[in-house]
């Protein structure tokens, strides 16, 4: 075989095997964002112009999360904070819209003591994508029924949810991220 035909095999297997790993490590990294993200990997590229967009910002979200000095709760905040979701809890009985806010402000200042900023609902929830997107739907519901009941426009029953809403973001921060919450579900 002459030269030629041995480059005009070689050339197109070497490049096809080329397209083969680009292919793949695209197909891997985009697996592992939507096994990180889970359902705001779905969310975040649907509201974007485009798939590589979206996949563009969620790895922003990592970078700028990565910055981030996120720290696991000391054993005594981790129970103070529980004994204060059971005060706002009980609560509820009583002023389920003061409740609510209460919620919101302790869901807030755990994530401030866990290490997240807190200045704007939106960059919270892009925030808290990177290792809480499973329950971003939670947190996002509350805070539209919080915001409701600030109107006084929700009902209780929307006033219950949002607490159950706030509970599972809360119990997933006070066990930083892994297995579940050390305190009794309510």
């Amino acid at each position: 075989m002459s030269t030629g035909t041995l480059l005009a095999i070689i050339i197109p297997v070497v490049v096809v095997l080329a397209l083969i790993a680009v292919a793949g490590f695209l197909i891997a990294r985009r697996r592992r964002l939507r096994e990180r993200f889970g359902p705001e990997y779905e969310r975040t590229v649907e509201d974007a112009d485009s798939r590589r967009v979206g996949e563009q910002e969620l790895r922003a979200r990592e970078k700028h999360h990565d910055a981030l000095d996120i720290k696991p709760l000391e054993s005594d905040a981790r129970d103070r904070y529980s004994r204060d979701w059971t005060h706002v809890q009980q609560e509820f009985v009583d002023r389920p819209e003061g409740a609510v806010h209460d919620a919101d402000h302790l869901v807030t200042s755990l994530m401030r003591e866990r290490g997240y900023p807190t200045e704007g609902f939106e960059q919270q929830v892009k925030d808290l994508s990177v290792e809480h997107g499973r329950t971003l739907e939670h947190y996002r519901a509350a805070h539209e029924i919080d915001a409701r009941s600030t109107e006084h426009n929700a009902t209780t029953e929307q006033l219950r949810g949002a607490m159950v809403h706030y509970r599972a973001l809360f119990d997933e921060l006070l066990s930083d991220g892994g297995g579940q919450a050390r305190h009794a579900r309510a």
